[in-house]
């Protein structure tokens, strides 16, 4: 039997880290949404060079859509983070193995490494927002928070 009693609050953390996790994942939306869209403007107003460009053009199909895997699912895994749902988890899983895939391409399958420059640590940097948000919303789940 379930009470009011049983009821886990919410830790004024799991606003605070949903809501981040809510405008990083949002932020690659547009990235992706834009560069889908309006490429060579989006492009262009970044500074990338003709190289990094090639290079952008020539990534297979899969690559996008392991990207918009990422990034959709990263915002997906927010929002239900804030919702306090358990299945924020896997869905921040999904989101990691979509920048996996991506990372795999650019650092193993092709010659990403060069191609861009001064911006692969970002890379690095997103794939540790993946891993912290699936550690978080792990951890969350752990302590009964999720439902």
């Amino acid at each position: 039997m379930s009470g009011m009693s049983d009821r886990v609050s919410t830790p004024w953390h799991l606003w605070v880290v949903g809501v981040l996790a809510l405008l990083w994942n949002s932020f690659g939306c547009f990235d992706y949404f834009m560069t889908q869209t309006r490429q060579d403007e989006w492009f262009a107003q970044m500074g990338m060079s003709a190289a990094q460009l090639e290079y952008f053009n020539a990534m297979p199909m899969w690559t996008h859509a392991a990207w918009a895997i990422g990034v959709w699912g990263g915002a997906l895994g927010a929002i239900l983070l804030l919702l306090r749902r358990k299945w924020a988890m896997p869905v921040f899983v999904v989101s990691f193995l979509g920048w996996l895939a991506g990372t795999i391409y650019a650092f193993a399958l092709s010659d990403g490494l060069a191609a861009m420059g001064s911006m692969w640590p970002m890379q690095i940097v997103i794939g540790g927002a993946c891993l912290f948000f699936i550690w978080y919303a792990w951890m969350m789940s752990k302590k009964g928070v999720l439902r």
